[in-house]
């Protein structure tokens, strides 16, 4: 059998090999790029690059979702016979490499009030982890993007509850300083109420003997986070939640204006869309995290 010399072979970068085999088994060069911490007109790059390389089409790009050519699933078969060989060098495993991804989409106000603050807790305890963290929009996105674990704001089966809140009445102590003094809910009547569809007033407003309408003017914040942000520059009042507002109620950011509260209009509640261990321990540790806050 005969062999091409030396000087004849041209080899293919491992980057180009690796942002090839991802898309073909991902399905497409978004998710490869995530997978490979680069952008997706990267991975693009790379794979066209390897294409000049060969003389072949390896993907059909105008195929929704990206398929292989003939061509292209006989090299790939090729392709991950020569990475699983790489892989299996000693020296190639670093511990680095050996880290478990563990991918968790959350709801902005709560990565950024609840969870953000409590992970040196899970990484210190869990080193052999990468968490990477994705902000999903619950308002506006009708799906999260794909995840290990998502934490999902809205109406919740009661096993997958993380935070069974409460909401009332919050303002800045600037705000308090300018108008007039509050001694009952009444008073609230020429105050600036900030209003967020995904917290209405009604409900509150109700247990507290005031038949007034929702709020109708003012910015209309879709943001339970936004809310509290422009609550604590004195913009009005919010309709906050304890656990979500606590650092700044701690700080005297924000102060509660009556005791009266009333159970929030949704919850937040996880999700496990992975059977792994690393989601199981990820899960269990964060319903510990808000069992504590709650207590609080």
């Amino acid at each position: 059998m005969s062999s091409a010399p030396a000087s004849d072979l041209r080899f293919p970068s491992i980057d180009g090999l690796r942002a090839f085999e991802a898309t073909a088994r991902l399905g497409s060069l978004e998710r490869a790029a995530e997978e490979l911490c680069v952008s997706a007109s990267a991975v693009s790059k790379r794979i066209s690059t390897l294409e000049e390389l060969l003389g072949l089409t390896l993907l059909m790009r105008t195929a929704k979702p990206l398929a292989l050519s003939a061509a292209g699933k006989e090299y790939l078969e090729q392709v991950r016979a020569a990475l699983s060989l790489l892989a299996a060098v000693p020296l190639h495993q670093r511990s680095a490499q050996r880290l478990e991804r563990l991918r968790v989409t959350v709801p902005p106000t709560f990565a950024r009030q609840i969870l953000v603050p409590a992970l040196p807790e899970f990484t210190a305890a869990h080193p052999e982890l990468e968490l990477e963290l994705v902000l999903s929009i619950p308002y506006l996105d009708e799906t999260s993007p794909p995840a290990d674990v998502e934490v999902r704001h809205g109406d919740m089966p009661e096993g997958q509850v993380l935070l069974r809140d409460v909401v009332t009445p919050m303002a800045a102590p600037s705000l308090l300083a300018r108008m007039p003094p509050l001694r009952q809910p009444a008073d609230l009547q020429d105050w600036p109420l900030l209003r967020t569809p995904l917290e209405p007033w009604t409900p509150w407003l109700r247990a507290a003997g005031l038949a007034w309408p929702e709020p109708a003017s003012g910015t209309r914040f879709v943001d339970l986070g936004l809310t509290l942000e422009a609550a604590v520059c004195g913009q009005g009042v919010a309709l906050g939640r304890p656990t979500l507002a606590g650092p700044y109620l701690h700080s005297g950011a924000l102060q509660r204006l009556f005791p009266l509260s009333v159970p929030a209009a949704k919850c937040y509640g996880l999700l496990q869309h992975s059977g792994s261990g690393a989601a199981a321990a990820f899960g269990a540790w964060l319903r510990g995290r808000c069992q504590r806050l709650q207590e609080e």
